[in-house]
């Protein structure tokens, strides 16, 4: 079976993550314009905070969610926000050129963020459509002929 990009099926993964990175990276730089106190200094710290957040968010975050799980049961997973606001403030101490003002400013930028994020994925990525399933095995196609 071949893949219907020419780059396979690992290069379309590839450039979906690129496309991520970029949306994540132009998300980023959107949100000083919505909360002040958020400053991203340049793309190219835009670029390097999406990645880092990225990674983040891979390798941290399910730590995170599992030893805080109790609480986020007893605030019904409100405390993820915290957990959020938390990671983005932390990203922030490493990159040069981009600053949050304090824990409420990364609290609500860690929302913008998200949704702005959110948005332009949704409405620049396609979305993969699943492949119709096969009937089972004891299906009797009452449209087909026999001859």
């Amino acid at each position: 079976m071949t893949s219907s990009t020419p780059w396979g099926a690992s290069g379309a993964r590839d450039v979906r993550l690129l496309l991520v990175c970029l949306i994540n990276a132009l998300s980023l730089l959107a949100v000083p314009y919505v909360l002040p106190s958020v400053s991203v200094g340049s793309f190219y710290a835009a670029l390097v905070t999406a990645l880092l957040l990225g990674l983040v968010n891979t390798l941290i975050r399910p730590l995170l969610v599992l030893i805080t799980l109790p609480i986020s049961i007893l605030t019904l997973g409100l405390f993820t926000l915290v957990i959020n606001a938390l990671l983005f403030w932390f990203v922030a101490s490493f990159v040069e050129g981009f600053h949050v003002g304090g824990f409420w400013s990364a609290f609500w930028g860690a929302i913008v963020y998200s949704l702005i994020s959110s948005a332009a994925s949704w409405l620049l990525l396609s979305r993969p459509r699943p492949l119709p399933s096969p009937p089972p095995a004891d299906y009797i196609d009452s449209t087909s002929r026999r001859l």
